[in-house]
C-alpha cells in the first residue's frame, strides 16, 4: 500500500456539533429565560458572563431538564480581549454558534451632567462595542454557512431617554442603531440581525417577566429568509 493511500485512508471529518446558542451577558432574568428557550428548541447553551462559577447550577438544572450540553465561560463585555476570548472558549467546545444573542448592559444611575466621562466610556463599551465584537467573531462562519441568528437586548430608554439613566439611554439609541446598520450589511449573506426593545423593567410575574420576553427572541429566530424583521417591541 502507497504512503499516499495509508495518508487519506488516515483522514477523519471534522467533528460535527449540535447547533448552538452563544449567550453573552448571562445571568437571572433574561439570561437564563433564554438559555432555557433555546435548549428547550434543541440548542446547546453556552453562557458568558463575568462570574461563571455563579452560572454553575443553572447550568446543571438546564442540562437536567433539557438533556443539552450547557456550559458557562469567563467573559467581561467591556473587555474586547476577553470577551474574544471567552468566545474562543465557548467555540473550541460548541463550534461556531448558529445563534448569538448579546444580553449584556451596565445600567448605572446618573443624570447626564453627573456621569463622569471615563464611566460613560467604560459603560458604552459594554452597552454597545461589546455587542460589535462578538458580532465580528462570530459573523465570519455565519457568511460562509449563509445562515444565522444574531439578536440584541434593546430598550426602551432607545424611544423615551431617561434622565436618571442616561448613559444607558445613550447606550440602547446606540444599540438599536448597531442593530439597523448590522442587518443591512448582514442580511444579504442570509443572516438575521435583529433587536428586542424591552419597553419596562423586567419583573417575574408581570408581562414583563423574562419568560414572555424570551418568546419574543425566539419570533425572532423562527422568521424565515426573505421576512426578517428588525426589531420587535415587548410592551
Amino acid at each position: 500500500m502507497s504512503v499516499r493511500a495509508s495518508t487519506a485512508r488516515k483522514k477523519t471529518k471534522p467533528a460535527e456539533h449540535t447547533p448552538a446558542c452563544f449567550i453573552v451577558g448571562a445571568g437571572p432574568g433574561i439570561g437564563l429565560a433564554l438559555a432555557e428557550t433555546f435548549a428547550g428548541e434543541g440548542y446547546d447553551i453556552a453562557l458568558l458572563s463575568r462570574g461563571p462559577s455563579k452560572l454553575l447550577p443553572a447550568c446543571a438544572d438546564l442540562r437536567a431538564n433539557t438533556g443539552r450540553k450547557v456550559r458557562a465561560y469567563a467573559a467581561d463585555a467591556g473587555d474586547e480581549l476577553a470577551l474574544k476570548q471567552g468566545l474562543d472558549a465557548a467555540r473550541a467546545e460548541f463550534g461556531d454558534p448558529q445563534i448569538l444573542i448579546y444580553n449584556a448592559a451596565n445600567a448605572q444611575m446618573a443624570p447626564p451632567t453627573q456621569v463622569p466621562v471615563a464611566r460613560l466610556v467604560d459603560e458604552f463599551k459594554v452597552n454597545v462595542a461589546g455587542a460589535l465584537v462578538a458580532v465580528r467573531e462570530v459573523s465570519p462562519a455565519m457568511i460562509k454557512a449563509k445562515k444565522g441568528t444574531i439578536l440584541l437586548t434593546g430598550g426602551g430608554f432607545a424611544y423615551e431617554p431617561a434622565m436618571k439613566y442616561a448613559s444607558l439611554s445613550l447606550g440602547k439609541a446606540a444599540l438599536r442603531s448597531l442593530t439597523y446598520t448590522l442587518a443591512q450589511e448582514l442580511g444579504g449573506h442570509g443572516i438575521h440581525v435583529a433587536t428586542v426593545t424591552v419597553h419596562g423593567f423586567v419583573q417575574t410575574g408581570t408581562k414583563f417577566d423574562p419568560a414572555r420576553i424570551a418568546q419574543a427572541y425566539l419570533w425572532l429566530h423562527r422568521q424565515p429568509k426573505g421576512h426578517f424583521d428588525i426589531e420587535k417591541i415587548h410592551k
